[in-house]
């Protein structure tokens, strides 16, 4: 059974690069100044989230110091996010959204499924984090039985493994990258539907419950902090400030994630029942802004975290390369 979409498209709604004589669409042999500057714009991109995340996985990787559960967890995210910068930007790059509107082949598909699964895993990576701040601050006792390494390591294996399935998934669900040519089946619509709750909005909706427990803990925390005199007080009353100023970034983090995916999810759900399809170039955009978060992840913890900062600095000054420097003390009672 087929659940009929009228969709019309204009072909002056097609991208800068391409060109159409109205039966095919092929990259243009005459690039605009539009199309070339898109281009080293979405390359710098590339290179940018590339350079970021090799950052975040080295720094976390060599010093000893940031060899703690929460931090594998921002291990495991970085290289996803450094996948999208390897393998789904490029991808992209070569086949556009555009491309893959008026030629639904293998090429598209495999690119939709790296798409949804690294944006899965994103976010699935992002839910362990929310899990682990939510036993650092509101069960500080118990944390560090119950998440120890190999617990993270855990979560992090079925993370990964969901996300994979589930882009494998796409490929035989016949997922749609928001638009249909002339009608899609309800197995289009179900896997535009299904894929987003399962994969985007459910985990999402429990991040945001699991921070609104975490701030409430915190604000009581704080509130003891304030009353607290006496030295040992005041010495877990570090600790706290310590661990509340790590939830908020991580916060910060999931909170840019969903700002640049919620536009996205929500074209991809509602528009294959819509009646009339909106701009191509929007639907691009919109894509593009999900990927665009791998890049972020990085410059929020070096702007928050004093240790990735230091991190970072003598990484890119080359200093872990003239000596042992891998237990080097990076100021993380300060940061």
């Amino acid at each position: 059974m087929d659940l009929t979409v009228n969709l019309t498209y204009n072909i002056n709604d097609m991208h800068p690069c391409y060109e159409s004589d109205n039966t095919t669409h092929v990259f243009t042999s005459n690039p605009s100044i539009i199309c070339v500057i898109l281009y080293i714009f979405l390359g710098s991109l590339a290179v940018a989230t590339i350079c970021g995340n090799l950052l975040v996985i080295i720094s976390i990787i060599y010093f000893k110091q940031l060899h703690i559960p929460t931090n594998y967890l921002i291990l495991s995210l970085a290289v996803a996010d450094l996948l999208v910068g390897v393998v789904v930007v490029p991808f992209s790059m070569a086949f556009t959204v555009t491309l893959c509107v008026y030629h639904e082949d293998l090429f598209c598909k495999i690119r939709d499924s790296f798409d949804v699964s690294l944006c899965t895993s994103s976010i699935l990576n992002l839910c362990c984090i929310s899990i682990d701040r939510y036993y650092a601050v509101c069960q500080p006792l118990t944390y560090r039985s119950k998440i120890n390494v190999h617990v993270t390591v855990i979560m992090i294996l079925v993370s990964w493994c969901t996300s994979v399935l589930i882009g494998i998934a796409i490929i035989f669900a016949g997922f749609s990258q928001g638009t249909c040519e002339e009608m899609c089946s309800v197995d289009v619509v179900l896997a535009n539907t299904m894929g987003p709750v399962l994969s985007f909005y459910l985990p999402a909706i429990i991040m945001l419950c699991i921070y609104l427990k975490i701030f409430l803990v915190a604000q009581k925390q704080m509130n003891s902090i304030q009353n607290a005199t006496c030295h040992s007080t005041k010495s877990g009353a570090t600790f706290s400030k310590m661990e509340t100023k790590a939830t908020k970034t991580l916060a910060i983090v999931m909170g840019v994630f969903l700002l640049c995916m919620i536009p996205y999810f929500l074209c991809i759900v509602f528009q294959p029942l819509a009646h009339k399809t909106p701009p191509i170039p929007v639907i691009e955009t919109l894509n593009w802004l999900t990927l665009s978060n791998s890049l972020l992840n990085p410059f929020i913890y070096a702007f928050f975290y004093r240790w990735f900062r230091s991190a970072f600095k003598m990484t890119i000054s080359g200093k872990i390369f003239q000596g042992d420097f891998t237990n080097s003390s990076l100021s993380n009672n300060r940061g």
